[in-house]
């Protein structure tokens, strides 16, 4: 029958150096069977020195409270916190040495082993024979004071401090040099051995309005910058625009001027660049920029040549002229031509009226009903007062006794006569008042025609001044594009701007590197605590 071996626990003790280890029974035992230090009649004497070496140390604060914490746990009769540095270290304790986490487990046995005798005081480490090359010294080191050994140690981590920040300082500038000084170098040596040189031509130009009075609101900012304003940033977006490059393009070539073999790789355009990769270009090379407390816009052109600079910057004056122009005829147009539909309109109602009042001219036999009308009623009255007349001298006739046969019968006549003629008038003038062809009807009619007329010729009037006060106000509105400093071919090139570019590109490389690093600091300080 086969026996188990007996599975051996471990615990976790500390060992002379302050810090916990594994203890095997054989250590364990032969700590067990060290004598403890001997008890003289001295000892108050040696402790006492020893506390004073202590004191020598330099220990801090915090040092001797750990050293009491760590006394107390041991169990140990500490009067003093350099009492209890003390009394740790005859026991081969070191209080201020951090644990290895390796040195905490000890095997079961050996922790009741402890438990049995808690009066032992130091436990010594296994020291096995080391291997002893020929020829090296291996005598005792002469014995050092505290303060010697103190100052021995300080010296050393003076010189690892050292030594480290060597270290760090070499690194430190290894990637300065990797990557700060190399690309700057590299970027300064394309500015100055292969950048193709740029001529630039720098010009300047306004947009003015049309002298507009003050007689109005809108004449008070006729001819300053704040008419014009609107007029210039569309202008600035058009020869920034696209559409500006395709005009130059068409017109100057554009892109075969950039796609020329001389031209340095990153400046140069490919035979069949896109318009998307000529518009960059462009865009870099055409540089324009509005002043709005002077209302002037400055544009400058860049060429691989002066001359083509110029050509280049005097097609896009060109090509802005045109595009004012053309903002100022759309203006004009839309601003005369309601204007202009108004009067036509007036116009073909005037001309209608008047043919209406002619049609009822021309409906009957009679031009004027009106005249016509009004002679019946002359022609009535003279009637009736002839009448009166007559009935009066009838009367006057037959107020006589014997009045003249003749005469009464004459007169009596003439009453008879005009009383007919009264009464076909008044039967004529019947007709012509009633009916729906009557001379009254038609007279109203025409009546309303010709006020209708009237009317409209009034709006007619209307409409002709306000088409030419529109015309004058869209005169006033005119934008003019007035040149102030024309291009003029440069003698040097102003571009690449050497020096400038290579000290900004140092600038631009350390603050990349410094971010970097910041970066990369904060998250190891993160990590590591």
């Amino acid at each position: 029958m086969t026996t188990k071996p007996k599975a051996r626990k471990f615990r976790i003790r500390r060992t002379d150096a302050g810090s916990a280890r594994p203890e095997t029974p054989e250590a364990a035992d032969s700590n067990a069977d060290s004598p403890p230090p001997e008890q003289d009649g001295g000892t108050g004497n040696i402790a006492q020195t020893d506390i004073a070496a202590i004191k020598r140390e330099g220990l801090t604060g915090r040092q001797l409270r750990m050293a009491r914490r760590m006394a107390q746990k041991h169990n140990l009769p500490a009067t003093s916190d350099y009492d209890a540095v003390r009394l740790l270290r005859e026991h081969g304790i070191e209080p201020f040495k951090r644990p290895n986490l390796l040195e905490l487990v000890v095997p079961r046995d050996e922790e009741a082993s402890d438990k049995e005798r808690p009066s032992a005081k130091a436990r010594q480490k296994v020291q096995l024979p080391q291997t002893v090359k020929p020829g090296q010294q291996n005598l005792p080191a002469p014995d050092m004071s505290p303060a010697q050994r103190r100052e021995m140690e300080i010296t050393q981590i003076q010189r690892d401090i050292a030594r480290r920040r060597r270290r760090k300082l070499t690194m430190l500038m290894a990637r300065l040099a990797f990557f700060v000084l190399l690309p700057t170098a590299i970027v300064g040596w394309y500015f100055y051995n292969i950048a193709t040189p740029m001529y630039s031509t720098k010009s300047e130009f306004a947009i003015l309005q049309a002298d507009g009075g003050g007689a109005s609101v809108g004449g008070l900012f006729a001819g300053t910058q704040f008419a014009t304003t609107q007029d210039s940033v569309l202008v600035q977006d058009f020869l920034e625009s696209k559409e500006a490059m395709l005009l130059l393009d068409r017109d100057r070539g554009f892109k075969s001027h950039f796609s020329q073999p001389w031209v340095d790789p990153i400046q140069r355009l490919a035979p069949d660049a896109t318009n998307e990769d000529a518009y960059k270009t462009y865009s870099r090379i055409v540089t324009i920029g509005y002043d709005s407390a002077e209302g002037v816009i400055r544009m400058e052109v860049s060429a691989t040549d002066p001359e083509t600079a110029t050509e280049f910057s005097e097609s896009l004056l060109g090509y802005a002229e045109d595009r004012v122009n053309g903002l100022s005829g759309e203006k004009r147009e839309d601003q005369m031509r309601e204007a202009r539909k108004s009067f036509e309109s007036a116009q073909q109602e005037r001309r209608n009226a008047q043919e209406a009042l002619v049609e009822l001219q021309m409906q009957g036999a009679v031009l004027d009903p009106q005249g016509v009308i009004a002679g019946l009623r002359a022609r009535i009255n003279t009637v009736e007062l002839e009448l009166q007349e007559k009935e009066l001298q009838l009367a006057a006739l037959l107020d006589n006794t014997r009045p003249n046969r003749a005469k009464v019968e004459g007169t009596q006549a003439d009453i008879n006569r005009l009383q007919t003629l009264l009464d076909a008038l008044n039967a004529e003038m019947v007709d012509a008042s009633n009916g729906e062809n009557s001379l009254a009807q038609l007279s109203v009619r025409i009546q309303m025609a010709q006020a209708d007329l009237v009317s409209r010729d009034m709006m007619l009037q209307s409409a002709l001044q306000q088409m030419e006060t529109t015309r004058m106000e869209a005169n006033r509105q005119v934008r003019y594009l007035t040149v102030s400093v024309n291009p003029v071919p440069s003698q040097e090139s102003s571009y690449p701007r050497k020096f400038e570019n290579t000290i900004l590109a140092f600038l631009v490389f350390a603050g990349i590197y410094l971010m970097i690093s910041l970066t990369a600091s904060i998250l190891r300080e993160q990590v590591s605590s």
